[in-house]
């Protein structure tokens, strides 16, 4: 049986979770339609989403359409949650991202959409509630193609659009539409040369073909509510998305991008299989696999190539693990490389204490939770606090809430603050050798060098030192200790787009242990960063602005005040269009100013965009690792730990 998985992607409050419900309701998959008001839907399901009525975490459903069985994966909207987007995105055969004909584009369609598009992936929009007063048709179409896409074909129509007995039928494709087609499609271009328009079967087909390739976008109109629409929704899904492809023979290949927690702390992992097949009681390398349920399949004995397949019994697995030799685990950031470019760090950080005390339990469900999210890392302070990283204050919520409900764990919160970045401004070089270093006696000598990478490179550790000088065990200690240390650079804030060189290494074949080499290494490492220098980094948004021409001079002081780089203005006889960056902790400062400042005319958008050098070096982040950078501190340190 063909499969296809596809993504359900939207804005906060665009009814992406009501259109899945409808979803699963027209293809016969449920009997009754769930509400997300009353905390009935199928795919929010844990407590805290039916009291929330939002989406946390990524469930998966399943539906057939004919012979081809469609697994549905919804995904959260609310932007404090992009994490569990961003790990969807990479088991996609295609989407549908879902905006309301009300509201239109949101600041978080466009980041949806523009990662989308670099990855390709083969993607159906369904505008909703074109029943609701306020819908619009043409001008959102406009919207689209101007925001999002100029590669939207508009492949259904709406009657009576903004009212209760609002009705979809599909369109047919228009000389517009080839237009839009041949510059992608050779067939069409070349029909349009010899000043012909290819028939309504020939664009179909050419439309097929460029939205399987990432090209072109068909847009259905719809109401999730009503079910208007749906059915043609249904049949682009069936139509125009690829279906899953992979080798059953191969290797086995798969991604783990969700896992659930059990009340008993067992974890089921969500695996897409790419290759190869699972079976209950396969050995992989992450343990032996106990149970299996291929989602869409019940009493299936295997997954194939295409599945997603509920896992059970590894109990050491984490979002973003991979099978497959060759495909080591990635759990750094829990998603692909490529797919995280388009989403910014958690860039706020809150320090939690238990309330009663017991840090040691606070800390262990923080971990747990983290394997579920690795984005949201957490770390131990000195006082017995911990610090999570956090999107929002929305999440700041759900993990307070989550702690309470599923670990028992009444959790005290401190205001949330911003998450800075260094990055090294120069070179920098220091060595120790075990011969003369102070009384410590570590068995080890070291030398690391210091150097700005490329930007977005991260970190980078290399060698100037023959590999095979020291054993194994001692090149893993040290690398795996000197990225961990990169963590809390000269100010606390972790460190990246930084090279580091080991120039010097040696040991002693007799009283040399791996501990020495993690143990020097931190101390050699600041010092040699110390040298070489940082700067401190803030995250920043990108913004765009339309407000009324008499309101620009006024609207462009409050900018300046919150810190904007205005890059670009165009201003107009009636209005002005203002364009720049500015640090993340004064965006909303901004947003509650313009309505009063543009009589509530303005139109804004902003969105995560990278870092820039802060203009006042702000405090120095509380540290976890007792400062290597001052021996006396570091030893100090050292010293307790083996208490």
């Amino acid at each position: 049986m063909p499969t296809v998985n596809i993504g359900i992607l939207a804005h906060v409050d665009a009814g992406k979770t009501s259109l899945t419900e409808r979803l699963l309701f027209e293809t016969g998959s449920i009997g009754r339609l769930g509400s997300v008001d009353a905390g009935t839907t199928q795919t929010d399901r844990g407590e805290l989403e039916r009291r929330r009525g939002i989406t946390i975490k990524t469930a998966v459903a399943a539906f057939s359409v004919g012979d081809l069985r469609v697994n549905l994966i919804d995904t959260p909207g609310h932007s404090d949650f992009v994490a569990e987007v961003e790990r969807a995105l990479g088991v996609l055969d295609g989407a549908v991202l879902v905006l309301s004909a009300v509201e239109g584009v949101q600041a978080h369609t466009r980041r949806l959409m523009k990662t989308l598009r670099r990855l390709r992936v083969p993607t159906l929009l369904f505008v909703n509630k074109v029943d609701r007063v306020g819908a619009r048709q043409d001008e959102l179409l406009a919207d689209v193609r101007r925001l999002l896409t100029p590669g939207a074909i508009a492949v259904s129509e709406v009657e009576g659009v903004g009212t209760k007995a609002a009705r979809v039928r599909p369109s047919d494709l228009d000389l517009s539409d080839a237009e839009r087609l041949a510059e992608y499609d050779e067939t069409v271009l070349a029909a349009l040369v010899e000043d012909r328009l290819p028939d309504e079967r020939g664009l179909r087909a050419a439309l097929a073909r460029q939205t399987a390739l990432g090209r072109a976008y068909p847009v259905y109109f719809g109401s999730a509510i009503t079910g208007v629409g749906v059915a043609e929704l249904v049949g682009g899904v069936r139509e125009l998305l690829p279906h899953a492809a992979g080798d059953a023979d191969a290797e086995t290949r798969g991604t783990v991008f969700a896992i659930e927690r059990g009340r008993a702390g067992d974890k089921t992992a969500y695996v897409r299989l790419r290759d190869g097949l699972l079976r209950t009681r396969d050995r992989t390398g992450f343990g032996t696999i106990t149970g299996l349920e291929v989602v869409g399949l019940p009493g299936a004995a295997e997954a194939r190539p295409g599945d997603i397949a509920k896992v059970r019994g590894l109990s050491g697995i984490r979002v973003g693990d991979r099978f497959g030799s060759g495909e080591a685990a990635d759990t750094v950031g829990g998603t692909p490389s490529d797919t995280a470019a388009d989403f910014a760090r958690p860039s706020l950080e809150t320090v939690v204490r238990a309330a009663d005390g017991d840090r040691t339990r606070l800390h262990a469900a923080l971990i747990e939770m983290a394997d579920q999210d690795p984005l949201i890392r957490t770390r131990a302070l000195p006082g017995g606090e911990s610090s999570v990283l956090l999107y929002g204050e929305v999440q700041k919520e759900v993990v307070a809430a989550t702690l309470a409900d599923e670990y028992g764990v009444e959790a005290l919160f401190e205001p949330s603050r911003t998450v800075y970045i260094e990055r090294p401004v120069g070179v920098g070089e220091y060595g120790e050798n075990m011969n003369h270093f102070p009384s410590t006696r570590f068995r080890a000598t070291l030398g690391f060098r210091v150097a700005p990478g490329a930007p977005g490179s991260g970190r980078v550790f290399r060698y100037e030192t023959e590999l095979g000088a020291l054993p194994p065990v001692y090149h893993r200690a040290t690398e795996e200790t000197v990225l961990r240390t990169l963590e809390q650079g000269l100010d606390g804030w972790a460190v990246t787009d930084v090279v580091v060189t080991m120039v010097h290494s040696g040991f002693c074949s007799v009283t040399s242990v791996a501990g020495d080499f993690r143990k020097l290494a931190p101390f050699v490492l600041m010092r040699a960063l110390t040298e070489a220098g940082t700067e401190v980094y803030e995250p920043c948004h990108a913004f765009e602005l339309d407000v009324p021409a008499d309101t620009g001079p006024a609207v462009l002081s409050a900018l300046v005040a919150a810190e904007a780089e205005v890059e670009v203005s165009a201003g107009g006889s009636e209005s002005w269009s203002l364009h720049g960056n500015l640090p993340a902790r004064t965006v909303q400062d901004v947003e509650k100013t313009l309505p009063a400042l543009t009589r509530g005319e303005a139109v804004w958008l902003s969105q995560a965009a990278g870092e820039r050098p802060v203009r006042s070096r702000p405090t120095a982040r509380e540290r976890a690792d007792g400062n290597p950078a001052d021996l006396d501190e570091y030893l100090r340190y050292l010293a307790l730990e083996k208490m």
